[in-house]
């Protein structure tokens, strides 16, 4: 047993250290000089600047594109999870022919590819004067995100003893009262899981941003990066510093999240 323990362990340690590769890479390229030509590999001990990181503040605007990247993801996110819990309760506690229509249609909504609505979409939100708007670019994200925050919130409710609601109806709740003080507080695994899954996806969207937000103080984190890449030349140390910037409150909010990310994943699965 204590073999395959460690066996279990090795394997689990070897998936680690793959996953943690790429970070590696990025980090040994922020801190080298472009003119830099050692192995991706060595790190720069003797010879790390910040120039990088400088540059991506100053002429990449990182700090002020993570900024509206920012304000997109906490409105898009908070409209997201409340639109599709109350969208889904209904969907979970009444099984009726035309509920079971809307979620195959849910279902198929979330097969479709964002950019193949990308023409269509730029033309409406020209003609609404709503390029380079936040609101231009959030609705959208939060109509892509619904289907699969819909599901998500759907499956969890269905795992939820409906016996709960009926002892708050005999108390005297009605509807509203027992959504909002029994349902909501129940939600917090599955709110947690649309919220990473939701936020991440948005923080690191890059198709839509870049043609909605096109403005240069509007641009999100992702179209910033890219900035960095062009026909006259490349600055990749600078565009990976961008990215290093970028994750860090990715990690952070998944750090504080993470408990209740796999309680929703896992309570989701139950009535998949």
């Amino acid at each position: 047993m204590t073999g395959k323990k460690f066996g279990i362990g090795a394997v689990l340690a070897l998936f680690c250290a793959v996953q943690l590769v790429p970070f590696y890479l990025a980090v040994t390229t922020a801190f080298k000089k472009q003119s830099d030509l050692s192995s991706v590999w060595s790190f720069p001990f003797s010879a790390a600047t910040t120039d990088n990181f400088r540059m991506a503040v100053q002429e990449g605007g990182v700090l002020r594109a993570m900024t509206n990247s920012a304000i997109v993801t906490v409105i898009a996110t908070i409209l997201t999870c409340v639109i599709a819990a109350l969208a889904s309760y209904p969907l979970a506690r009444r099984r009726s022919g035309f509920n079971r229509v809307i979620e195959v249609v849910i279902l198929t909504i979330m097969m479709i590819p964002p950019l193949s609505i990308l023409v269509p979409l730029y033309s409406m939100l020209n003609q609404l004067n709503l390029l380079n708007t936040y609101a231009g670019l959030i609705l959208p994200l939060v109509c892509l995100e619904l289907p699969r925050a819909i599901f998500l919130y759907t499956q969890f409710l269905r795992a939820v003893p409906i016996t709960l609601e009926e002892a708050g109806r005999v108390d005297g709740a009605n509807t509203l009262q027992i959504f909002s003080r029994i349902v909501i507080p129940l939600l917090k695994p599955v709110t947690a899981t649309v919220v990473i899954l939701t936020s991440v996806y948005v923080w690191n969207e890059f198709a839509l941003s870049a043609y909605i937000m096109s403005g240069n103080r509007m641009k999100t984190l992702a179209p910033a990066i890219a900035s960095f890449f062009g026909e006259q030349g490349s600055q990749v140390n600078a565009a990976v510093a961008s990215s290093l910037l970028g994750v860090l409150p990715v990690i952070i909010a998944y750090l504080f999240l993470q408990r209740y990310f796999m309680k929703g994943m896992l309570a989701g699965a139950d009535k998949g």
